[in-house]
């Protein structure tokens, strides 16, 4: 009786557990079945608030905070240094109908345009004065480099300056920051001096100069070399309208510079050495652009035409001179 009462407790709990475990896979595959049915009606998103505010949703909070860091720590634009963003955006996780969309790049342009941006730029000083702006470091170094090789008196006095700021700065390009800040070497002479030849060639004779030479500037020759109101005239004059370009003849060096009124009546004039013995003068110009040492080119622009020293109109004095001794030009020139 006691075996049979067993066997009848066993075969009621084996059909309870049956029952239950048949109700169990039930519950199991309804369960997936909801699932897989909610995930097809919706997707898995991320509600985004900003100072409490709704403003959108994301699928990819990673890759959507990660762009925001990174905009905070490298900046989002030309010359931008970084951002300063007080306020981060919130997640919350949640179901969204697969017809909604995200709008990641909206939800960043938002949380980006509540920050504040600084951008970096690069400072050109004079004697530790700011003067110009440009936006790489390499412009700036460039700036310097020119000047030195131009041999400008105040290369050693220009500096950079790495500045932060949040308002965005005007730039200047390198060629008019090296324009503005060169500073030419100058010989000054007083009102009796100048550069004076050594001695005229009276005889006529032309002398090879070993080099060709290129017309100074377009114009008609208004006076001759030779006897003139009683003196030498050393050179020509060519007439032509004030500032208009003043080239060198040929390839030199340029050995002086009088940046003076009257400049011993020569008024503003440079003199180029072009090798074995040549030398070339320039006289009465407006103003100079060349500097003591320079290396310049045939063709180069040195000055501009003027009516400087003992002048009475616009003009250039030309002067070709060997070993110190001036020679006709319209042997040579016009």
């Amino acid at each position: 009786m006691l075996f049979r009462s067993i066997i009848n407790i066993v075969k009621k709990s084996l059909s309870h557990l049956r029952k239950s475990v048949k109700i169990t896979i039930i519950m199991v595959i309804a369960g997936v079945m909801l699932t897989g049915l909610a995930l097809y009606i919706y997707k898995p998103t991320y509600s985004v608030t900003l100072n409490n505010e709704f403003i959108g949703y994301t699928q990819n909070k990673s890759q959507l905070q990660l762009r925001i860091n990174e905009a905070m720590r490298k900046g989002d634009g030309e010359n931008i240094a970084f951002m300063q963003i007080d306020n981060m955006p919130e997640y919350n996780l949640c179901l969204l109908k697969r017809d909604v969309e995200t709008n990641d790049e909206e939800i960043y342009n938002k949380v980006v345009g509540d920050g504040t941006v600084y951008y970096r730029y690069y400072a050109i000083l004079e004697d530790g004065e700011e003067k110009y702006n440009v936006s790489k470091f390499e412009e700036a170094e460039d700036v310097i480099q020119q000047l030195k090789d131009k041999e400008s008196t105040n290369s050693d006095k220009i500096t950079i300056l790495e500045k932060y700021d949040t308002a965005k700065a005007e730039f200047t390009d390198v060629e008019t920051c090296v324009a503005s800040l060169y500073k030419k070497k100058v010989v000054k002479v007083t009102r009796a001096s100048g550069i004076a030849a050594a001695g005229v060639n009276t005889s006529g004779e032309k002398i090879n100069l070993g080099i060709s030479l290129i017309r100074p500037v377009s114009g008609v020759v208004t006076s001759r070399f030779g006897g003139r109101w009683g003196r030498n005239h050393n050179g020509i004059d060519i007439g032509a309208p004030k500032n208009t370009p003043i080239q060198a003849v040929a390839a030199g060096v340029v050995t002086a510079v009088v940046d003076d009124e009257w400049g011993g009546g020569y008024g503003r004039h440079l003199l180029i050495s072009h090798g074995n013995g040549v030398q070339t003068l320039y006289g009465h110009c407006s103003s100079l652009n060349a500097y003591v040492g320079q290396e310049v080119s045939q063709g180069q622009v040195i000055g501009y035409v003027g009516s400087t020293g003992r002048s009475s109109g616009n003009h250039l004095h030309l002067e070709i001179r060997v070993n110190g001794v001036a020679q006709n030009p319209q042997n040579y020139l016009y």
